[in-house]
């Protein structure tokens, strides 16, 4: 199940919740019952596998072509 956090306006806690997809934009109620948060934006890392020194890897492509404009290694 997602885990979406939320920070209280009120009190300025914040917090997470496990809640299907369905609900993540539901209100939510902070652990000390105040009802005035908001739903933050997570950051998710969209990068390849990091290798031992820590640099993203390039994956290898599918057909072994040399790059250019069609990928087939004809032209460049």
């Amino acid at each position: 199940m997602p885990r979406y956090d939320f920070r209280c306006r009120a009190c300025g806690a914040t917090f997470e919740l496990r809640r299907p997809m369905a609900q993540a934009n539901d209100p939510a109620v902070c652990p000390q019952g105040h009802q005035d948060t908001v739903k933050l934006l997570s950051t998710v890392a969209v990068t390849g596998a990091a290798s031992a020194g820590g640099a993203p890897q390039q994956a290898p492509s599918a057909g072994g072509g040399g790059g250019g404009c069609c990928g087939g290694g004809c032209c460049g």
